[in-house]
């Protein structure tokens, strides 16, 4: 019998601006930033929306929710949100420093972020002094410093602000660094620590525009099927592979260019469940590609594509937490492979444009695909299934009809469901941060879910 599944927990995160918004206009004081595009201060009691790269993170009370790093023996802890695109922007939170392990530990706010090690970052050292710094791996240019007795135990205002090549950082309004620098010309923001434990809150980004997504979602027309950029097989393949040799990862493998797995089995990080502080398997750069790899368990986050990415012939033997999601940019290509053991969904999709998913195999899943219902920015947000194959799959598609999301599918075949209980195109209601989507129908339409009975076989 097909049992259906039910939704197990909240999307990532999302945001309303509202008060928020009011509160950090009057904080910040004269700015040519003006928007609040992204805001959290975690009194929802989760961390949803941001990713992990190494230590312990938490959201615990301190009069409210904060997010607090505890691990003070870990080298480099890193907590990431927004998107890799986000270009002259300003970022500001509130960070307590905990414990120092040595004068050049540090606690700190990070703005443009392209990778994980890549960044502009404001920190405060252990030596009590603050530093804005350009960050490029183990190479750090100090861009300003200045003494501010930074204590443990105590609340700091940390502030970001980049426009072009102009860096500038303060600390408690008081500015502590400026000046030119073309390390990084966009990225994300970051929470971090080194060598120490620390606390962060009240975490908010205003935007002048340039590069930054804004809401309400864009009314962009989706594109048609978009041409392939490799040629796909003629159909999904009909077993999963034997791979080649297995590989264990201790630490998340970062993707630029093409990397080639030979269809081997990598597998080893996380525990396999759903949590969400699990660090991701594979972390794409912008205009990566990842081919030919078996993903085995566990797994963590699986693989996070920060921009324009293509997965060719990928498979999940077990999706823990989610297959792979698409954060920063606006093309995102999943050719041949498939996954299977998905007791949420397999595709997470959090940024804007299309998903394009052909070739694919889905096994024992919840939903192939879901366009995030409450994340940080709304987007509208687009998803293209070709050539799909699905056994015990609740769903192939979850859209938010009132974002103007779309889903097109063509070539679908449902396997072994003679009560045709797959659902095809499953619609929400999209929701600000701290809510749940709702669900409102499903069905073809002509307007959302766009299908008709022939592109649909059941077997």
């Amino acid at each position: 019998m097909h049992v259906r599944r039910t939704h197990r927990r909240a999307l990532a995160a999302a945001f309303t601006a509202g008060a928020t918004a009011t509160v950090l206009a009057a904080g910040l004081g004269s700015s040519a930033f003006a928007a609040t595009v992204f805001s959290d201060n975690f009194d929802d009691g989760n961390s949803s929306g941001w990713s992990k790269s190494g230590g312990t993170w938490s959201v615990v009370t301190d009069g409210s929710g904060v997010l607090q790093q505890t691990n003070r023996d870990s080298e480099l802890a890193r907590q990431f949100a927004g998107q890799t695109s986000w270009t002259d922007y300003q970022v500001q939170a509130r960070v307590k420093p905990q414990s120092f392990t040595s004068s050049s530990s540090l606690v700190g706010l990070a703005a443009r972020s392209s990778s994980s090690t890549r960044m502009y970052r404001l920190a405060l050292l252990g030596s009590g002094r603050a530093e804005l710094q350009a960050v490029n791996g183990s190479q750090i240019t100090v861009i300003g410093s200045a003494s501010t007795g930074a204590a443990t135990g105590t609340w700091y205002t940390l502030r970001i602000e980049t426009s072009g090549s102009t860096i500038r950082g303060f600390v408690n309004g008081t500015q502590v660094g400026s000046g030119s620098d073309s390390l990084v010309g966009a990225g994300r923001i970051g929470l971090v620590t080194a060598y120490a434990s620390g606390s962060f809150d009240d975490v908010a980004v205003d935007s002048g525009g340039a590069g930054t997504p804004s809401t309400p979602p864009s009314t962009t027309a989706p594109p048609t099927n978009p041409p392939p950029t490799t040629a796909p097989p003629t159909n999904p393949p009909a077993n999963w592979p034997t791979p080649t040799g297995s590989q264990k990862v201790d630490a998340t493998v970062q993707v630029s260019g093409t990397f080639d797995g030979g269809l081997k089995r990598y597998y080893g990080i996380g525990d396999g469940g759903q949590s969400e502080s699990q660090d991701p398997m594979f972390v794409l750069a912008a205009g990566a590609t990842l081919r030919n790899v078996v993903i085995g368990a566990p797994a963590g986050d699986g693989v996070h594509c920060e921009g324009n990415c293509t997965l060719v012939n990928v498979w999940w033997e077990d999706v823990g937490e989610d297959a792979a999601t698409f954060r920063g940019g606006s093309a995102y290509t999943v050719d041949g492979g498939g996954a299977r053991s998905a007791s949420d969904k397999v595709f997470q999709h959090n940024g804007s444009g299309t998903v394009t998913i052909r070739n694919f195999r889905v096994e024992n899943a919840g939903k192939l695909y879901r366009a995030c219902g409450n994340c940080s920015t709304s987007y509208q947000r687009h998803v293209v299934l070709d050539n799909i194959t699905a056994r015990d799959t609740d769903a192939l598609a979850g859209i938010n009809t009132n974002w103007g999301d779309t889903a097109r599918f063509t070539r679908i075949t449902i396997l072994d469901d003679p009560g045709r209980d797959t659902r095809i195109c499953v619609k929400y209601r999209g929701v600000a941060k701290g809510s749940e989507p709702t669900e409102i129908g499903e069905g073809a339409d002509g307007v959302n879910c766009l299908y008709s009975s022939s592109d649909i076989t059941y077997r």
